[in-house]
């Protein structure tokens, strides 16, 4: 594996070959000729060749640009978490080589072996660092006789310097930028958790989300209705993975409560009942936005269908299909978790 990872990096140092190139995002690259090319949008461009006769295979993904963690070590151990670790499951840590320099780029490589199909694969991990972003470039394989491929695409690898922000525009900027920190809403009653006559009642919901740096997560809803004897409270934890502009909420625990109400108003008195709720794994396209008039940062996210985690779409229609969430404050506060005020308190 070592001499994998030194291959990497002397083919990122290498002159590109010859071929036709193709580009995506900040990068230009030749591909493999012949190999099969799909396109995620907003997410990666990826290369996959398949040997039906012997079961070999390879797989190269050139991810979307993000902004930078800070330097190539956060950067690097930040992707190798979410691109290798979550998706393949490797027994051993990485061998690691680097950093290196290239044309204002620092450069640093992983490679661990995964088990896959009765069979043990190798993933490689490439994490390119400059000018406040990250770009990584993922290899999957079983077999080295894919090994030359892999170093002609990486000593193809150019990228371009991003482009520097516009002014006055700070308004729609901040798509891919770290969203680490409680963020919250407040509206009407979530039609999810009650009838739809409910609507328009007296009462309130508020949902915050807590992403921490480490990829996980913690949800807190709390709908309040004065008709009811009863606070809903809803509580989940999992994982979130970033890729360009689009957030993935992965839930590992969900549960819906019931609690009494604490003399009569909206604070929690004694829990009466607590159910599962359905794990509900979902993608959003994500956006910090500056609302001047209210000279704060909202963090908006956007999906084709509402979600029983997020309730209705709000009315606002700056961004369609979308969801407003403000950064705590003193007249946003945090939920008053019962245990703690910490949002997915358990």
């Amino acid at each position: 594996m070592k001499r994998i990872l030194l291959l990497a990096l002397l083919s990122l140092a290498a002159a590109a070959l010859h071929a036709q190139t193709e580009s995506y995002d900040l990068a230009t690259y030749t591909p493999p000729a012949g190999w099969k090319k799909a396109v995620q949008e907003n997410v990666c461009t990826s290369y996959t060749f398949t040997d039906s006769r012997t079961g070999g295979y390879c797989q190269v993904f050139v991810l979307r640009s993000m902004p930078s963690q800070g330097g190539i070590s956060e950067d690097f151990e930040h992707e190798w978490r979410n691109l290798i670790v979550n998706q393949y499951h490797p027994a051993a840590a990485p061998q690691v080589t680097g950093p290196t320099l290239k044309d204002g780029w620092q450069v640093k490589a992983g490679v661990a072996a995964f088990a896959f199909n009765n069979g043990q694969s190798m993933a490689m991990l490439t994490t390119l660092t400059g000018y406040g972003k990250t770009v990584s470039i993922v290899a999957v394989t079983n077999s080295e006789e894919y090994l030359p491929a892999i170093d002609n695409f990486l000593a193809s690898v150019k990228l371009k310097k991003p482009d520097a922000p516009v002014a006055g525009v700070a308004a729609d900027a901040g798509a891919g930028a770290s969203i680490v920190g409680t963020w919250g809403k407040k509206a009407g009653v979530h039609q999810t958790y009650g009838d739809p006559v409910s609507y328009g009642q007296a009462g309130y919901s508020k949902d915050q989300y807590s992403f921490q740096a480490d990829g996980a997560y913690r949800f807190v809803s709390k709908t309040f209705r004065s008709s009811s004897s009863e606070i809903l409270l809803v509580r989940e934890s999992g994982t979130y993975q970033i890729r360009g502009n689009t957030l993935t909420v992965t839930p590992q625990k969900s549960v819906i409560e019931a609690w009494s109400k604490k003399d009569g108003t909206d604070h929690f008195g004694t829990r009466i009942s607590s159910q599962p709720r359905p794990l509900e794994k979902t993608t959003y396209q994500f956006t910090r936005h500056y609302f001047s008039g209210l000279q704060e940062w909202n963090l908006v996210l956007q999906a084709n269908a509402p979600t029983q985690r997020d309730g209705p779409f709000s009315n606002n229609t700056t961004f369609p299909n979308a969801w407003y969430y403000a950064p705590i404050s003193s007249t946003n506060p945090l939920i008053d978790v019962p245990g703690g005020s910490a949002p997915g308190n358990q």
